[in-house]
C-alpha cells in the first residue's frame, strides 16, 4: 500500500544552494531524499512547500513523498534524524492524505528576516541575521512594507521567475517590530518569487535608512519592471517559518 508521509523540517541553510534538487550542487531535498532511502531502502522524490534560496533556513519546511514502507511515523521523524546531516531536522512527521501535497495545498507562507543593529561582526549570530551599522526608522518601514499588502505584480521585487510565469503574488500580512538590538521583518503571503523577500526587505530597509523615500518607493512598487528593485539582501537573515493549511500549521522558532 503506498503511503503519502509529511515532514516538518528545520534547517541551517548556510552549505545549501537552497532546498530544491540541483545538478552539481547540494540541496536540502537531496540529503532528505538519501536519508530516506537508507532508512527504508526506497528512492523517492520529495516535494516541498517552498523552494528556498542558497543560504536561506527554515524552521517550518512542510515536505510530502509517497512511500511503500510501513514504518510508522515515530520512525520516520527519529529514523530519518539519524541519516541526516547536523543542519537538517525533523521536527514532526504525518500521515498525509494520498493527494496531499505541500506546495498546492498551503494557504500561505510566512518568511522572517531578522537584522541586528552592531557596529563591527558578530561571530555568533553572523549565519543567522543580517547586521546593519544604524538604527533604522522602523516606523518609516512598517508603512513601506504595509504599502505591498494585497494582491499585485511583484515583478519589481523579483529575481527570475522563470519563462511565462506569473509575477502576481498576493502578500496577506506584514510586520517590523525591534526586540533589543534586532530588527525583524515578517511577511505572510500565499507564495513568493525568487528572491522578493530579500528585495523587499532590502527597499524598505532603505526607506528606513532615509536612502529611499516613501514616494520613491511607491513609484517603484508600481513600475512592473522586473527586478527593478536591484537590491537584495543577503540570505542569512531570511527563514521560513511557517507555511499553513487549512487544517494545519508548521511554525517554528526563527
Amino acid at each position: 500500500m503506498t503511503r503519502n508521509i509529511a515532514l516538518v523540517l528545520e534547517y541551517d541553510g548556510t552549505r545549501f544552494s537552497g532546498f530544491q534538487r540541483q545538478a552539481d550542487a547540494l540541496t536540502v531535498q537531496e540529503e532528505l531524499e538519501r536519508a530516506i532511502k537508507a532508512l527504508t531502502g526506497q528512492e523517492v522524490r520529495v516535494r516541498g512547500a517552498g523552494r528556498t534560496d542558497a543560504g536561506v533556513h527554515a524552521s517550518g519546511q512542510v515536505v510530502a513523498f509517497q512511500t511503500e514502507s510501513q514504518l510508522t511515523v515515530e520512525r520516520f521523524h527519529h529514523g530519518l534524524d539519524y541519516y541526516l546531516p547536523e543542519d537538517i531536522a525533523v521536527v514532526g512527521a504525518y500521515e498525509a492524505p494520498e493527494d496531499f501535497d505541500p506546495r498546492r495545498h498551503a494557504t500561505s507562507r510566512v518568511y522572517r528576516y531578522t537584522m541586528v543593529v552592531r557596529k563591527g561582526k558578530s561571530p555568533l549570530r553572523r549565519r543567522h541575521v543580517y547586521i546593519i551599522g544604524q538604527w533604522p526608522d522602523t516606523q518609516a518601514m512598517v508603512k513601506a512594507l504595509g504599502y505591498l499588502e494585497g494582491t499585485r505584480d511583484f515583478a519589481p521585487f523579483s529575481g527570475d521567475p522563470g519563462e511565462g510565469k506569473s509575477t502576481v503574488r498576493r502578500v496577506d500580512r506584514t510586520a517590523v517590530w525591534c526586540e533589543g538590538d534586532t530588527v525583524y521583518l515578517e511577511v505572510e503571503g500565499n507564495a513568493f518569487l525568487p528572491q522578493q523577500v530579500r528585495r523587499m526587505a532590502a527597499a524598505v530597509l532603505n526607506v528606513g535608512l532615509g536612502k529611499l523615500t516613501q514616494a520613491n518607493f511607491e513609484a517603484l512598487a508600481r513600475s512592473e519592471k522586473r527586478g527593478a528593485a536591484h537590491w537584495v539582501l543577503p540570505p542569512q537573515g531570511l527563514c521560513l517559518r511557517n507555511v499553513k493549511y487549512e487544517d494545519f500549521s508548521s511554525e517554528g522558532p526563527c
